[in-house]
Protein backbone atom coordinates (compact mmCIF):
# COMPACT_ATOMS: atom_id res chain seq x y z
CA UNK A 1 0.00 0.00 0.00
CA UNK A 2 1.44 3.35 -1.01
CA UNK A 3 0.98 5.98 1.67
CA UNK A 4 0.74 9.58 0.36
CA UNK A 5 2.27 12.43 2.29
CA UNK A 6 -0.30 14.68 3.99
CA UNK A 7 -0.40 18.32 2.93
CA UNK A 8 0.55 19.51 6.42
CA UNK A 9 3.52 17.16 6.35
CA UNK A 10 4.53 18.56 2.98
CA UNK A 11 4.47 22.12 4.33
CA UNK A 12 6.51 21.14 7.37
CA UNK A 13 8.94 19.11 5.31
CA UNK A 14 9.44 21.92 2.82
CA UNK A 15 10.26 24.38 5.59
CA UNK A 16 12.63 21.99 7.29
CA UNK A 17 14.23 21.01 4.01
CA UNK A 18 14.98 24.65 3.34
CA UNK A 19 16.50 24.98 6.78
CA UNK A 20 18.43 21.78 6.21
CA UNK A 21 20.28 23.31 3.29
CA UNK A 22 21.74 26.02 5.50
CA UNK A 23 22.45 23.58 8.29
CA UNK A 24 24.37 21.40 5.88
CA UNK A 25 26.92 24.12 5.19
CA UNK A 26 27.35 24.81 8.90
CA UNK A 27 27.69 21.15 9.80
CA UNK A 28 29.86 20.27 6.80
CA UNK A 29 33.05 21.47 8.47
CA UNK A 30 32.39 19.16 11.42
CA UNK A 31 31.61 16.01 9.43
CA UNK A 32 34.21 13.48 8.36
CA UNK A 33 33.86 12.63 4.68
CA UNK A 34 35.60 9.36 3.78
CA UNK A 35 38.62 10.07 1.63
CA UNK A 36 39.07 8.00 -1.52
CA UNK A 37 42.09 5.71 -1.29
CA UNK A 38 45.10 6.59 -3.41
CA UNK A 39 45.50 2.96 -4.51
CA UNK A 40 43.57 1.87 -7.59
CA UNK A 41 40.92 -0.82 -7.40
CA UNK A 42 41.95 -4.47 -7.41
CA UNK A 43 42.23 -5.68 -11.00
CA UNK A 44 42.82 -9.15 -12.38
CA UNK A 45 45.06 -9.74 -15.43
CA UNK A 46 43.26 -11.05 -18.49
CA UNK A 47 44.43 -14.40 -19.80
CA UNK A 48 45.68 -15.09 -23.34
CA UNK A 49 45.56 -11.50 -24.61
CA UNK A 50 49.14 -11.10 -25.87
CA UNK A 51 48.02 -11.00 -29.48
CA UNK A 52 45.96 -7.87 -28.70
CA UNK A 53 48.83 -5.82 -27.30
CA UNK A 54 50.08 -2.95 -29.46
CA UNK A 55 53.81 -2.24 -29.60
CA UNK A 56 55.11 0.03 -26.81
CA UNK A 57 55.32 2.95 -29.26
CA UNK A 58 51.70 2.57 -30.33
CA UNK A 59 51.98 0.40 -33.44
CA UNK A 60 48.49 -0.38 -34.84
CA UNK A 61 46.86 1.70 -32.13
CA UNK A 62 44.21 4.27 -33.05
CA UNK A 63 43.38 6.91 -30.43
CA UNK A 64 40.27 9.07 -30.82
CA UNK A 65 40.51 12.44 -29.07
CA UNK A 66 37.40 14.25 -27.85
CA UNK A 67 37.61 17.95 -28.85
CA UNK A 68 36.96 19.01 -25.24
CA UNK A 69 39.65 16.71 -23.82
CA UNK A 70 42.56 18.29 -22.05
CA UNK A 71 40.67 20.17 -19.36
CA UNK A 72 42.01 17.69 -16.82
CA UNK A 73 45.62 18.54 -17.74
CA UNK A 74 47.61 21.71 -18.00
CA UNK A 75 48.13 21.07 -21.72
CA UNK A 76 46.38 19.34 -24.57
CA UNK A 77 46.87 15.56 -24.74
CA UNK A 78 47.65 15.37 -28.47
CA UNK A 79 51.22 16.62 -28.20
CA UNK A 80 52.06 14.27 -25.33
CA UNK A 81 50.49 11.26 -27.09
CA UNK A 82 52.34 12.04 -30.33
CA UNK A 83 55.61 12.21 -28.41
CA UNK A 84 55.04 9.11 -26.28
CA UNK A 85 53.38 6.94 -28.95
CA UNK A 86 54.96 7.99 -32.26
CA UNK A 87 53.53 5.02 -34.19
CA UNK A 88 49.93 5.50 -33.04
CA UNK A 89 47.27 7.03 -35.28
CA UNK A 90 45.66 10.02 -33.54
CA UNK A 91 42.18 11.12 -34.62
CA UNK A 92 41.07 14.49 -33.24
CA UNK A 93 37.34 14.96 -33.63
CA UNK A 94 35.86 18.24 -34.80
CA UNK A 95 32.73 19.64 -33.23
CA UNK A 96 29.77 17.74 -34.66
CA UNK A 97 31.78 14.66 -35.72
CA UNK A 98 30.21 11.27 -35.06
CA UNK A 99 32.05 9.77 -32.09
CA UNK A 100 30.62 6.28 -32.55
CA UNK A 101 31.56 6.20 -36.23
CA UNK A 102 35.13 7.24 -35.41
CA UNK A 103 35.40 4.57 -32.72
CA UNK A 104 33.97 1.88 -35.00
CA UNK A 105 36.56 2.76 -37.64
CA UNK A 106 39.30 2.65 -35.00
CA UNK A 107 38.19 -0.81 -33.93
CA UNK A 108 38.24 -2.12 -37.50
CA UNK A 109 41.83 -1.02 -38.13
CA UNK A 110 43.64 -1.50 -34.81
CA UNK A 111 44.56 -4.05 -32.17
CA UNK A 112 43.15 -1.82 -29.44
CA UNK A 113 40.65 1.04 -29.19
CA UNK A 114 42.02 4.26 -27.70
CA UNK A 115 39.97 7.16 -26.38
CA UNK A 116 40.88 10.48 -24.79
CA UNK A 117 37.93 11.98 -22.97
CA UNK A 118 35.71 11.95 -19.92
CA UNK A 119 33.54 9.16 -18.57
CA UNK A 120 30.90 9.52 -21.29
CA UNK A 121 33.48 9.25 -24.09
CA UNK A 122 35.31 6.36 -22.42
CA UNK A 123 31.98 4.58 -21.98
CA UNK A 124 31.32 4.87 -25.73
CA UNK A 125 34.79 3.52 -26.51
CA UNK A 126 34.36 0.70 -24.00
CA UNK A 127 31.17 -0.45 -25.71
CA UNK A 128 32.91 -0.61 -29.11
CA UNK A 129 36.03 -2.31 -27.72
CA UNK A 130 33.96 -4.85 -25.80
CA UNK A 131 31.82 -5.71 -28.82
CA UNK A 132 34.97 -6.33 -30.90
CA UNK A 133 36.85 -8.21 -28.16
CA UNK A 134 39.61 -5.58 -28.16
CA UNK A 135 41.38 -3.93 -25.22
CA UNK A 136 40.49 -0.36 -24.30
CA UNK A 137 43.30 2.20 -24.11
CA UNK A 138 41.76 4.81 -21.81
CA UNK A 139 43.27 8.29 -21.47
CA UNK A 140 41.57 10.52 -18.87
CA UNK A 141 40.51 13.78 -20.49
CA UNK A 142 37.39 14.91 -18.65
CA UNK A 143 36.70 16.78 -15.44
CA UNK A 144 36.13 13.91 -13.02
CA UNK A 145 37.42 10.78 -14.83
CA UNK A 146 35.82 8.30 -12.42
CA UNK A 147 36.68 5.14 -14.36
CA UNK A 148 40.24 6.18 -15.22
CA UNK A 149 40.88 7.13 -11.60
CA UNK A 150 39.56 3.79 -10.34
CA UNK A 151 41.99 1.86 -12.56
CA UNK A 152 44.88 4.12 -11.53
CA UNK A 153 45.08 6.54 -14.47
CA UNK A 154 45.38 10.24 -13.63
CA UNK A 155 47.27 11.62 -16.65
CA UNK A 156 48.33 11.00 -20.24
CA UNK A 157 51.70 9.77 -18.96
CA UNK A 158 49.95 7.21 -16.73
CA UNK A 159 48.08 5.86 -19.76
CA UNK A 160 51.24 5.68 -21.88
CA UNK A 161 53.06 3.87 -19.07
CA UNK A 162 50.18 1.39 -18.76
CA UNK A 163 50.40 0.64 -22.47
CA UNK A 164 54.17 0.22 -22.28
CA UNK A 165 53.82 -2.20 -19.36
CA UNK A 166 51.55 -4.29 -21.56
CA UNK A 167 49.25 -5.53 -18.82
CA UNK A 168 45.68 -5.98 -19.97
CA UNK A 169 43.22 -6.43 -17.10
CA UNK A 170 39.62 -7.63 -17.09
CA UNK A 171 36.90 -5.49 -15.50
CA UNK A 172 33.13 -5.74 -15.29
CA UNK A 173 31.00 -3.94 -17.86
CA UNK A 174 27.32 -3.43 -17.03
CA UNK A 175 24.39 -2.47 -19.23
CA UNK A 176 21.06 -0.69 -18.85
CA UNK A 177 18.37 -1.26 -21.46
CA UNK A 178 20.99 -2.90 -23.68
CA UNK A 179 23.47 0.00 -23.46
CA UNK A 180 26.80 -0.49 -21.67
CA UNK A 181 28.09 1.57 -18.76
CA UNK A 182 31.41 1.60 -16.90
CA UNK A 183 30.44 3.44 -13.73
CA UNK A 184 26.83 4.24 -12.96
CA UNK A 185 23.29 4.21 -14.30
CA UNK A 186 20.28 5.97 -12.84
CA UNK A 187 16.79 7.30 -13.33
CA UNK A 188 14.41 9.50 -11.37
CA UNK A 189 15.87 12.58 -9.69
CA UNK A 190 19.34 11.11 -9.11
CA UNK A 191 20.71 12.57 -12.34
CA UNK A 192 19.76 16.08 -11.23
CA UNK A 193 21.18 15.39 -7.76
CA UNK A 194 24.61 14.55 -9.18
CA UNK A 195 24.67 17.57 -11.50
CA UNK A 196 23.71 19.94 -8.68
CA UNK A 197 26.18 18.45 -6.21
CA UNK A 198 29.09 18.68 -8.63
CA UNK A 199 28.33 22.35 -9.36
CA UNK A 200 28.50 23.14 -5.63
CA UNK A 201 31.47 21.00 -4.56
CA UNK A 202 34.16 23.54 -5.41
CA UNK A 203 32.50 26.20 -3.27
CA UNK A 204 31.05 24.18 -0.39
CA UNK A 205 33.05 20.96 -0.23
CA UNK A 206 31.74 17.48 -1.01
CA UNK A 207 29.65 16.72 2.08
CA UNK A 208 27.73 20.02 2.42
CA UNK A 209 27.34 20.19 -1.37
CA UNK A 210 25.66 16.78 -1.32
CA UNK A 211 23.18 17.90 1.37
CA UNK A 212 22.34 21.20 -0.31
CA UNK A 213 21.88 19.41 -3.64
CA UNK A 214 19.67 16.78 -1.99
CA UNK A 215 17.50 19.48 -0.43
CA UNK A 216 17.13 21.43 -3.66
CA UNK A 217 16.35 18.41 -5.81
CA UNK A 218 13.86 16.82 -3.41
CA UNK A 219 11.97 20.09 -2.97
CA UNK A 220 11.16 20.39 -6.68
CA UNK A 221 11.15 16.81 -7.98
CA UNK A 222 8.26 14.40 -8.41
CA UNK A 223 8.49 10.67 -7.60
CA UNK A 224 8.67 8.14 -10.41
CA UNK A 225 6.33 5.15 -10.51
CA UNK A 226 8.09 1.86 -11.33
CA UNK A 227 7.91 -1.87 -10.90
CA UNK A 228 11.26 -3.29 -9.78
CA UNK A 229 11.71 -7.05 -9.81
CA UNK A 230 7.92 -7.46 -9.73
CA UNK A 231 7.33 -5.02 -6.86
CA UNK A 232 5.51 -1.73 -7.47
CA UNK A 233 7.50 1.20 -6.10
CA UNK A 234 7.18 4.96 -5.84
CA UNK A 235 10.71 6.36 -5.79
CA UNK A 236 12.39 9.73 -5.65
CA UNK A 237 15.60 8.46 -7.17
CA UNK A 238 17.59 5.31 -7.90
CA UNK A 239 21.31 4.81 -8.45
CA UNK A 240 22.90 1.62 -9.81
CA UNK A 241 26.67 1.25 -9.66
CA UNK A 242 28.79 -1.13 -11.73
CA UNK A 243 30.43 -2.94 -8.77
CA UNK A 244 30.18 -1.88 -5.13
CA UNK A 245 30.78 1.80 -4.39
CA UNK A 246 32.06 3.61 -1.30
CA UNK A 247 31.08 5.35 0.91
CA UNK A 248 27.50 4.43 1.77
CA UNK A 249 24.78 6.97 0.99
CA UNK A 250 23.92 9.20 -1.95
CA UNK A 251 27.44 10.38 -2.78
CA UNK A 252 29.15 7.16 -3.93
CA UNK A 253 32.68 8.06 -4.98
CA UNK A 254 35.04 5.11 -5.53
CA UNK A 255 35.32 1.33 -5.89
CA UNK A 256 37.84 -1.08 -4.41
CA UNK A 257 36.93 -3.83 -6.90
CA UNK A 258 36.02 -3.61 -10.56
CA UNK A 259 35.21 -7.29 -11.03
CA UNK A 260 32.93 -8.25 -8.12
CA UNK A 261 30.00 -9.22 -10.37
CA UNK A 262 27.58 -7.05 -8.36
CA UNK A 263 25.33 -4.08 -9.03
CA UNK A 264 25.21 -1.52 -6.22
CA UNK A 265 21.56 -0.37 -5.93
CA UNK A 266 20.68 2.69 -3.83
CA UNK A 267 17.23 4.25 -3.78
CA UNK A 268 14.96 6.65 -1.89
CA UNK A 269 11.42 5.37 -1.33
CA UNK A 270 8.79 8.11 -1.77
CA UNK A 271 5.89 6.04 -0.42
CA UNK A 272 6.67 6.71 3.25
CA UNK A 273 5.31 9.79 5.03
CA UNK A 274 7.85 12.63 5.03
CA UNK A 275 10.35 10.53 3.07
CA UNK A 276 12.31 13.60 2.00
CA UNK A 277 12.58 14.96 5.51
CA UNK A 278 13.57 11.56 6.88
CA UNK A 279 16.44 11.27 4.42
CA UNK A 280 17.86 14.75 4.98
CA UNK A 281 17.62 14.36 8.76
CA UNK A 282 19.33 10.96 8.57
CA UNK A 283 22.20 12.32 6.49
CA UNK A 284 22.64 15.35 8.76
CA UNK A 285 22.81 13.15 11.86
CA UNK A 286 24.94 10.40 10.33
CA UNK A 287 22.18 7.79 10.64
CA UNK A 288 21.44 7.06 7.01
CA UNK A 289 21.70 3.32 7.65
CA UNK A 290 18.70 3.56 9.98
CA UNK A 291 16.54 5.63 7.63
CA UNK A 292 13.54 3.58 6.48
CA UNK A 293 13.15 5.67 3.32
CA UNK A 294 16.66 4.79 2.12
CA UNK A 295 17.61 1.37 0.73
CA UNK A 296 21.00 0.04 -0.32
CA UNK A 297 21.82 -3.47 -1.50
CA UNK A 298 23.95 -5.42 -3.97
CA UNK A 299 22.39 -7.64 -6.63
CA UNK A 300 23.32 -9.29 -9.92
CA UNK A 301 20.36 -8.00 -11.97
CA UNK A 302 17.51 -5.48 -11.78
CA UNK A 303 14.33 -5.77 -13.85
CA UNK A 304 12.40 -2.52 -14.28
CA UNK A 305 9.01 -1.57 -15.71
CA UNK A 306 8.12 2.13 -15.86
CA UNK A 307 4.55 2.84 -14.79
CA UNK A 308 4.53 6.54 -15.72
CA UNK A 309 5.45 8.46 -18.86
CA UNK A 310 9.04 9.20 -17.81
CA UNK A 311 11.48 7.29 -20.02
CA UNK A 312 14.70 9.18 -19.28
CA UNK A 313 17.67 7.05 -18.26
CA UNK A 314 21.28 7.99 -17.58
CA UNK A 315 24.55 6.09 -17.87
CA UNK A 316 27.95 7.56 -17.09
CA UNK A 317 26.61 11.10 -17.31
CA UNK A 318 24.84 10.65 -20.66
CA UNK A 319 21.02 10.64 -20.78
CA UNK A 320 18.77 8.91 -23.31
CA UNK A 321 15.16 7.84 -23.80
CA UNK A 322 14.84 4.22 -22.72
CA UNK A 323 12.20 1.53 -22.98
CA UNK A 324 9.16 1.11 -20.77
CA UNK A 325 10.62 -2.22 -19.63
CA UNK A 326 14.33 -2.92 -19.32
CA UNK A 327 16.99 -4.87 -17.46
CA UNK A 328 20.12 -3.65 -15.67
CA UNK A 329 22.75 -6.39 -15.55
CA UNK A 330 26.40 -7.34 -16.06
CA UNK A 331 27.68 -8.22 -19.51
CA UNK A 332 28.65 -11.92 -19.66
CA UNK A 333 32.19 -11.17 -20.86
CA UNK A 334 34.53 -8.70 -19.13
CA UNK A 335 36.01 -5.59 -20.70
CA UNK A 336 39.76 -5.70 -21.33
CA UNK A 337 41.60 -2.49 -20.48
CA UNK A 338 45.21 -1.33 -20.17
CA UNK A 339 46.00 -0.44 -16.55
CA UNK A 340 49.15 0.62 -14.67
CA UNK A 341 51.50 -2.24 -13.83
CA UNK A 342 51.49 -3.26 -10.14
Amino acid sequence: LLVPELSSTRRTATSLLAAGGGAAVALGSRQLWPVAPHAAADLRPAGATRHHRPAPEGERLTVVVNPSAGSAFGEGPLERLAEGLPDARLVELEEGDDLMAALSEAASEARAVGMVGGDGSLNAAAGIAHAQGLPLFAVPGGTLNHFARDIGLTSVDDAIAALAAGEVVAVDLAEIDGRPFLNTASFGAYVELVDTRERLEGRLGKWPAMIVALVRVLRRSCPTEVEIDGRTRRLWMIFVGNCTYHPHGFAPSWRTRLDDGRLDVRLLDASMPAARLRLVAAVLTGRLGRCRAYEEHQVSEVRVRRLDDDRRLARDGETFDGSAEFVISKCPEPLLVYAPHR
